[in-house]
């Protein structure tokens, strides 16, 4: 029997508990937004035939890159616009990466989950604006923390005397130059503070400046870690997919494609279900 978290609620969002299994997908980037609704209308397509909750992720500035000639998406007020209408025009809800506090306060008037990147995650001030936003905080496991640090992250990002609402993804840790591992103990040793988990098996595959000029990846690699993970115990799933990997904007190396997440989900459901018992 796997550890129980406490489940979290907005809206019809439900993470953690017996809820469903969640699952946060979408491309790397917003490179359009034509590319985006269809992107995000082909992933509400398959989350409503595995009956899964899902939050359409992209992001509108990719601030953290491994070159500054890189594709940083429309900014942020495009961006925030884009997804506004998705939400609205497609009835999901949305996420992407916010990284200063006077960012998190516009962005929270959008996000359904306002989600701190990795590298951010010791960043306080931004952890409180996130909070005040009264949305749900993805608070994105840093590589370089053991799982027992992100207790103190999830208390930065909690209003004192209030109600909990943050979620924490684990994305691998830091194992030598370009190279990230999973230590599947690090699910249970996160959600035995009954925060739930989500597990994001893009970019614990990624190989951080591994091309250079922009990351590498093994995108063959994240059927496993996300099958490993289903069975370690998590309440959700974190995966980046693109219509043609090979051609994304943006970390296409560790994307899945769009045609392989329907049969993945499933597998990882009935994992899902022998890890409850």
């Amino acid at each position: 029997m796997r550890i129980r978290t406490e489940e979290i609620r907005q809206g019809d969002i439900r993470i953690g508990g017996e809820a469903p299994l969640l699952l946060i997908a979408g491309p790397d980037v917003i490179e359009s937004e034509a590319f985006a609704l269809d992107v995000a209308a082909a992933l509400r397509d398959i989350a409503s035939r595995l009956d899964v909750t899902f939050v359409f992720k992209a992001s509108y500035d990719k601030a953290n890159r491994s070159s500054p000639e890189s594709f940083r998406g429309p900014g942020r007020k495009e961006g925030l616009r884009i997804l506004a209408r998705i939400r609205h025009e497609l009835g999901v809800p949305v996420t992407a990466d916010v990284h200063g506090p006077e960012e998190a306060q516009a962005a929270g008037e959008v996000l359904d989950i306002v989600q701190i990147p990795a590298f951010l995650c010791r960043q306080n001030d931004l952890l409180a604006a996130a909070c005040r936003t009264g949305r749900i905080v993805n608070l994105k496991k840093g590589q370089f923390l053991a799982p027992e640090d992100m207790a103190g992250r999830v208390r930065a990002a909690t209003p004192p005397g209030g109600p909990r609402k943050v979620v924490v993804t684990e994305r691998g840790t830091t194992f030598g130059y370009r190279y990230l591992v999973n230590d599947m103990q690090a699910l249970p040793i996160i959600r035995a503070g009954g925060i739930p988990l989500i597990f994001d098996a893009s970019h614990s595959v990624q190989r951080p400046g591994g091309l250079g000029d922009r990351s590498g990846g093994a995108r063959d690699l994240i059927p496993a870690v996300a099958r490993a993970a289903a069975g370690a115990g998590c309440d959700g799933f974190f995966f980046e997919v693109h219509p043609d990997p090979d051609r994304a904007l943006c970390d296409g190396p560790s994307s899945l494609s769009i045609g392989d997440l329907d049969a993945l989900v499933r597998d990882l459901i009935a994992i899902d279900r022998i890890a409850r018992g």
